[in-house]
């Protein structure tokens, strides 16, 4: 009872924590990380874990996450025909690369420097998520598209976040419509976030975190409550997606991701 007790509420805030990554990233086509890597690194930080390494655990455990989550977000948009493969084969080759040249960043980096990270840029995302991207012209896809992905795929490894986050705004900017764009940046997400996971559990292999159960950089106990979550959670925000307008939402969330930018700046 007592662990009950110690563990109770902990597991509670992870399982809400993952219930909402998983709709969001349906719906919305984010991964997650913008309420994983807060809520881990503050939380991990409350219970006296992680240490300099508590950012590094929060962004690792966050994309390790983003993986079974992106696949079952892909696979509702799939489902309703919301997924251009086409262009998913030349986003992600860049997008793999770059989430590689991520890890190698994160593993010379320190927690200040990646709270840094993570609050310009969710402060800059957030900024355009006030902004319809329909209204404004990008080419259509065609080769640089790659390096575009490679570009995300760093930005996304270094900060625990899904590609699509900066992915959809693009293609809808474009010219693809919203649910295709957030069909098909839910599908690249698994393709950032299987090899930086694999690359955090690498580098962070053998560092004193004192967090039990972790596997490098990812704490899987909290891995084990957030994904069951998040993964049922997901078709419902892809359902969503496809049933609502998300305008209002995604102005709402990027208030959030504003308030969120802040306190990871703040003390950095």
């Amino acid at each position: 009872m007592d662990l009950i007790a110690a563990w109770g509420p902990v597991a509670l805030a992870l399982s809400a924590m993952g219930a909402l990554t998983g709709f969001f990233a349906g719906m919305l086509g984010i991964g997650g990380g913008l309420i994983l890597v807060p809520g881990l690194y503050f939380g991990l930080a409350a219970l006296g874990y992680g240490g300099a390494h508590a950012m590094h655990l929060a962004v690792g455990t966050a994309l390790a996450t983003i993986l079974p989550t992106g696949l079952s977000s892909a696979r509702a948009h799939w489902r309703r025909g919301a997924v251009d493969w086409a262009l998913w084969r030349r986003l992600a080759p860049g997008a793999l690369a770059g989430a590689l040249a991520g890890v190698a960043a994160a593993s010379v980096a320190d927690t200040a420097a990646l709270r840094t990270i993570f609050g310009l840029t969710v402060a800059g995302v957030a900024a355009l998520m006030f902004i319809d991207p329909a209204r404004y012209r990008a080419p259509p896809p065609g080769p640089w598209i790659t390096a575009a992905g490679a570009g995300v795929g760093l930005l996304a490894a270094l900060m625990g976040l899904g590609g699509a986050l900066l992915i959809v705004p693009l293609l809808v900017a474009s010219g693809m419509r919203m649910h295709s764009a957030v069909g098909t940046g839910a599908a690249t997400n698994p393709a950032i976030s299987a090899p930086a996971t694999l690359g955090f559990i690498a580098i962070g292999w053998g560092a004193a975190t004192g967090v039990p159960g972790a596997l490098g950089y990812v704490c899987l106990p909290a891995w084990a409550v957030i994904a069951p979550f998040s993964v049922l959670a997901a078709p419902l925000g892809a359902r969503a997606a496809h049933a609502l307008d998300t305008a209002p939402l995604r102005r709402a969330f990027a208030v959030f991701m504003l308030a969120i930018a802040g306190r990871m700046l703040w003390g950095a």
